[in-house]
This record gives C-alpha cells, sequence and structure tokens, in this order.
C-alpha cells in the first residue's frame, strides 16, 4: 500500500526529473534557448499548484478513487501531446496540462496517508513515503540521460505516460478506498472557498506550510539550475550528469531513513528546527564558496550531497504537522499544502531563469534563501502563537481573579 501511495506521490517528480538531461537536446531540436526550456518547467510546476486546489474539494466530496482516474488519464494525454510537440511554447502548454493531471497523485496519496493510519504514525509514513520519491531523482534522470541519448528525448515521455498507465491498473486491484464520497462537501466556489478559510485559519497548519513549503522548494532551484551548471559550465555530459543527480538523490535517502530513528527520540517540530539551522548555514556556506571560486565540481557536488541531506527530514516532518489538525477538511488542506509547496518551488525556478548569469549562483543562492526565510517564519510564527496564547491565558486568570 504505502509503494501504491509512494508511487502517486513520485509522478510529478518523475515527470520533473527524467527530462532534465534532454534540455540541451530539446532546446537544439526547438530551435531555442535552454532558459526558455526551463519555462516548460516552470509550467509544469504552476500546474501542479492549480491543479492541487481543484482537486483537493474533488478528493473530500467523490472520494479518492475516481479524481484519481480522471487526473491521471489527463495526465497520460499530456504526456503524449509533450512527445509530440514541435515548439517550446507548445511544449510549455502540455507540461502545464501534464502537471494539472499528474498532481493529483501528490494530493490523495498525502489524503490517503491521513485516512489510512492514526495520528501517531502519520510522519513514520510520510517518511517511508518520501524514501519512495527520494528514490525516482536517482533512477529519472538516469534513465532520462540514456533514453534521452539512444532514442530521443520525446520518448521520455512515452515512458512517463506508459508508467501512469501502470499505476492506475494498481489502484483499481491494490489500493484501498479510503475516506467515502461525501455528499454533505459542497462543490459551489462559496463552499469552497469557506472550507480553504477553515483550514487557513488553523495557526499550526499556516506556521509549517509555509515553512515546510519553501524549504521543500529549495531542491527546485538546484533542479531548474543544475542542467546548465552541470552540463554548460562544468561541460559533463548527459549520462554523467544523470548519475550526479542520482549521486545527490542518496543524500535525500538516507535523512529519510535517519527520520524513522529520530522520530523515537525526538519530535517533529523539534526535528524540523535543528534541521533549517543546519541547512541554512550549509546554504551560506555554497552561496560564499561558490561566489570567491572556492568549489570545483566535485567539491560542489559535496556541499550539495551536505545541503540535500536535510531535504528528508523538513518535508514528511512538516506534511505531518500541517495536517494534523484535520479530520473533515483533509484533502482541503492536503491540496492548500501541496499547492503551496509546488507554487514555492515554481517561483523559485522562475527566479534562477530569470537569474540565469553563466555561474552557479542563482541556484545555490536561492537553495540558501529558502532555508533561512523558512527558518525565520518558524520561529516567528511559533512565537507569534505562544505569545497569544499565553495572553488569553492571562485574559481567563484575570475573569477568574474578578
Amino acid at each position: 500500500m504505502i509503494l501504491i501511495l509512494g508511487s502517486l506521490a513520485t509522478i510529478s517528480p518523475f515527470s520533473i526529473d527524467m527530462y532534465l538531461p534532454g534540455f540541451p537536446r530539446i532546446a537544439s531540436d526547438l530551435n531555442t534557448t535552454i532558459d526558455k526550456v526551463q519555462l516548460s518547467l516552470t509550467g509544469y510546476l504552476i500546474g501542479i499548484c492549480i491543479g492541487q486546489v481543484l482537486y483537493g474539494p474533488l478528493l473530500d466530496r467523490f472520494g479518492r478513487k475516481t479524481p484519481l482516474y480522471v487526473g491521471l488519464i489527463i495526465y497520460i494525454m499530456a504526456s503524449i501531446g509533450c512527445a509530440l510537440t514541435s515548439s517550446v511554447e507548445a511544449l510549455v502548454v502540455m507540461r502545464f496540462f501534464q502537471a494539472i493531471g499528474g498532481c493529483v497523485g501528490l494530493v490523495s496519496s498525502q489524503a490517503l496517508v491521513s485516512d489510512l493510519f492514526t495520528k501517531d504514525k502519520r510522519a513514520e509514513v510520510f517518511s517511508m513515503i518520501t524514501l519512495v520519491i527520494a528514490i525516482s531523482p536517482m533512477i529519472a534522470p538516469t534513465i532520462g540521460g540514456y533514453v534521452t541519448a539512444v532514442f530521443g528525448w520525446n520518448w521520455v515521455f512515452i515512458i512517463l505516460a506508459f508508467i501512469a498507465l501502470l499505476i492506475i491498473g494498481a489502484i483499481y486491484f491494490f489500493l484501498p478506498t479510503g475516506k467515502m464520497p461525501d455528499s454533505t462537501v459542497s462543490l459551489k466556489p462559496q463552499a469552497v472557498m469557506n472550507s480553504f478559510f477553515t483550514v487557513i485559519r488553523q495557526p499550526q497548519f499556516l506556521i509549517y506550510t509555509m515553512a515546510g513549503g519553501l524549504a521543500t522548494a529549495a531542491p527546485f532551484a538546484y533542479i531548474a539550475g543544475s542542467s546548465d551548471v552541470f552540463m554548460n559550465i562544468y561541460k559533463v555530459s548527459e549520462q554523467q550528469y544523470g548519475w550526479i543527480f542520482a549521486f545527490l538523490a542518496v543524500a535525500m535517502i538516507g535523512s529519510t531513513q535517519l527520520n524513522h530513528f529520530l522520530l523515537k527520540k525526538y519530535n517533529s517540530e523539534q526535528i524540523i528546527k535543528t534541521t533549517l539551522l543546519y541547512q541554512s548555514v550549509v546554504g551560506t556556506l555554497l552561496v560564499l564558496g561558490v561566489y570567491n571560486n572556492w568549489y570545483n565540481l566535485y567539491t560542489l557536488i559535496g556541499m550539495m550531497f551536505i545541503f540535500l541531506t536535510g531535504q528528508g527530514l523538513t518535508g514528511p516532518n512538516t506534511a505531518a504537522l500541517s495536517l494534523a489538525p484535520f479530520r473533515k477538511h483533509t484533502g482541503s488542506a492536503s491540496a492548500l499544502m501541496g499547492s503551496w509547496r509546488m507554487g514555492a518551488g515554481a517561483i523559485i525556478s522562475i527566479i534562477v531563469s530569470v537569474m540565469h548569469n553563466n555561474t552557479a549562483i542563482p541556484m545555490v543562492g536561492m537553495m540558501a534563501a529558502c532555508s533561512l526565510v523558512s527558518l525565520v517564519i518558524l520561529f516567528v510564527g511559533n512565537a507569534t502563537v505562544n505569545n497569544s496564547v499565553r495572553s488569553k491565558d492571562v485574559e481567563n486568570d484575570v475573569s477568574i481573579l474578578l
């Protein structure tokens, strides 16, 4: 069951990572530049951001499986469209619709974790799903690099469509139903907005979703800039780039496994604070090192490996804390959380593309900024909530005395 949930959540990471080694060939075949091809990644992230908001109420109203089938069919059709495109503008549009369909896997997998597991198990389950997700950067770019070199980048999208077809079969035969359809959930715009506002008004959700969204956006800076940095600046091949991507994915896999052990001794709040502080320090060293030319190819990869070890800790713990307060509005909460995460990723990838200057500074600079701002949000948000609670306690004590 966890493997299927992880596969659902992996659809979008696979769609992001697998075609990255093909950027130079796509640019050449479509008579455009790499920075314009990068916009197809941004279009995908924008599609995820919008699509997750749409699926949240649908998953609460119609149950989990029906929206899954619809979304994955859209994904398959758009993937075929990506394979047949003849211009970079059409590719960006097709990638947008591919994301609209594929993002249902992200929302539904998170909602199903809340349906099928108790609160004390969810962080651990999210870590296991994150492990499945973390494997995708190991194999997706490597496969994509070889497919692009042998058959052409178009076949990457054909393979993605076939993977989605296999997942549909797994959903039908093996995935538990989860929460049943709820006819009391209205799809009228006002009711949907009220549901979202109910979720947003929950302080715990807001703090950990905002902080977690920016923290998990750091790898999108890496994803958006890495093909240019490694293939154009450091002149590695498509296959070598795939192996570099796979190596750096090991950092996230290892920390995901570490999270299982840490949760036995520490709570999620403690793990998140420590991890963000650690990433902020390493991110700052990355920026200083690149700016002052301290790093060659291997030392840059090593420093990025150290930074990315934090991703397997922040993602699952912030997700568990964000969704913990909800039962009735789990789908909407999951959609808002996922939408913000991918929206933040889209914004970061756009900034990296706009700041493109033939150096690694845009990539590592945004990675560091994501961790630093997340850390500030976490401390300021929790301090504000704690002060509010103390003020209410004082008011209650005064009322009792009077």
